[in-house]
């Protein structure tokens, strides 16, 4: 398999010379009007159309406006799209870590970043349910030890400082917390996208999910794992929970509007494994923006329910049908597991190719994409923070890296040997680290972390891995044989 060759050489063209670094360190330089760098003051002036405070603030963007045009005219993009992107703050803040990371490591592949796009934040151990797959092992109560709302506001100030775009609250439950809200203002007002994942109770009362959306949230993710009520209230440990899970779904679409997305997260398992079109099409009639299907992880509670881990096959044949539905369907539809994006590549003949954790439009142009930001994001996209302050390199990976209470975020993110291993597809062990897929899939580190205690080992779910295994295993009593 092969990368899409003319894409990466326009990349590397415009990013990779000594031109390039001349011009990208310019726009990192901090800007004299008191913006974080020059980037982001041209970045406002582009989006709202104001902002040329002087004279040097005026060849800045002209100079740069040129530059974005030749380089969207390269890559397709439209300048009608161009500009509806950038009128957000939290893509400002994306592009302007994109291009810290083309400064500092060139073009690669997967690309390095000079600090996560999101970070996933285990607020805290509370719940009001009871799941039998919690990776967090909640319960009733918060967790001793948990961070102070003078600590969390440090902590957003952190993520702020690394120009971190993206902020997600999960837990536990955060929004029955009450630095939630909080939390949630204080990120919004420093441009970051806020999201949480949530079982959606909270949101079921009105008056709290218009005060959520009114806080700054962007992105409310629901779980719900079923589109039977009883299912689903018997894998999540209370009755009642799927009607006022719903309720909670309706009004946040309701009240959020165009400014709030939704979506549906659904835990695969083989409780659900038949229920894959079904819970798409609830997602339609609910007229949320997404429905994900998340991996199973065999990790904080998650141990005890290991039977309901799909075979390799079931989940090969599950993300070919998760696909279809991505086709098929108004609502998009993805997968934490990053084998979707080795069997998107497959099922299109290299045509199409969704990359875990994004969604990207389906493009010739655009499908080069997925071998830089594609597969297990762990370590590489994004880290987790746990309620102690405590750095994960992913809410299922539970290796610390690094404490808050201690360390700076940005030495973890720069410093720390997982974090390092991980954003090195190359370091995999076999059948991973040799597979074809490696750089759009690489397998889930956390699963491989969970059943074998090894980070860079197999990704135990994949059907591609077991054959590859299976076909090294058959060469050995061969080559025994001497035949």
């Amino acid at each position: 398999m092969s990368l899409e060759v003319d894409s990466i050489k326009v990349a590397r063209r415009l990013f990779g010379g000594r031109i390039a670094k001349v011009i990208l360190r310019r726009l990192l330089e901090r800007d004299p009007s008191g913006f974080r760098t020059r980037l982001e003051h041209v970045l406002r002036m582009l989006a709202e159309g104001k902002g040329r405070t002087n004279f040097s603030c005026t060849l800045d963007y002209y100079f740069f406006k040129t530059v974005f045009e030749v380089a969207m005219k390269a890559m397709r993009i439209s300048k009608e799209e161009f500009e509806e992107g950038i009128r957000d703050p939290a893509v400002r803040r994306g592009l302007e870590l994109v291009f810290r990371s083309l400064l500092e490591y060139g073009v690669t592949v997967p690309q390095k970043l000079a600090a996560p796009f999101l970070i996933v934040w285990n607020f805290t151990n509370a719940c009001n349910l009871r799941c039998k797959h919690c990776y967090q092992s909640a319960g009733p109560k918060p967790s001793p030890g948990e961070l102070s709302l003078e600590e969390k506001l440090g902590v957003v100030e952190q993520i702020d400082e690394m120009g971190i775009p993206a902020l997600a609250l999960s837990g536990g439950e955060p929004t029955i917390h009450p630095d939630f809200l909080p939390i949630v203002r204080e990120g919004a007002r420093r441009g970051i996208y806020m999201a949480v994942a949530t079982n959606g109770i909270r949101f079921a009362d009105e008056k709290f999910a218009r005060e959520a959306i009114e806080a700054g949230l962007r992105y409310v993710e629901v779980s719900l794992d079923s589109v039977d009520p009883r299912r689903h209230d018997e894998f999540r440990g209370v009755k009642g929970a799927w009607e006022l899970t719903v309720k909670g779904i309706k009004n946040v679409v309701r009240l959020g509007g165009r400014r709030v997305s939704t979506g549906i997260a659904a835990t695969l398992t083989k409780l659900n494994l038949d229920e894959i079109e079904d819970m798409v099409r609830l997602g339609e009639e609910l007229n949320v923006t997404r429905v994900i299907f998340f991996n199973f992880i065999p990790t904080g509670r998650g141990r005890e329910a290991q039977e309901l881990d799909l075979t390799p096959e079931e989940r090969e044949e599950a993300l070919k049908r998760i696909y279809r539905e991505s086709i098929r369907s108004k609502v998009q539809v993805v997968s934490t597991a990053p084998q979707l994006s080795r069997v998107s590549w497959q099922a299109s003949h290299g045509e199409d190719v969704l990359p875990t954790h994004f969604t990207i439009p389906r493009s010739k142009t655009l499908k080069a994409v997925a071998e830089f930001i594609g597969g297990c994001g762990a370590g590489r996209i994004y880290m987790a923070i746990q309620p102690d302050g405590v750095v994960t390199p992913c809410v299922f990976l539970p290796i610390p890296v690094g404490n808050l209470r201690r360390d700076r975020l940005e030495d973890i993110w720069r410093n720390n040997r997982v974090i390092s291993d991980l954003k090195d597809k190359d370091r995999l062990k076999p059948p991973c680290g040799e597979c074809e897929y490696r750089y759009v899939c690489g397998g889930c580190r956390a699963r491989a972390y969970a059943y074998f205690g090894d980070y860079l080992e197999r990704d135990p779910g994949c059907l591609k891995g077991k054959l590859l295994l299976e076909a090294v295993k058959a060469e050995v009593p061969a080559a025994a044989d001497g035949s």
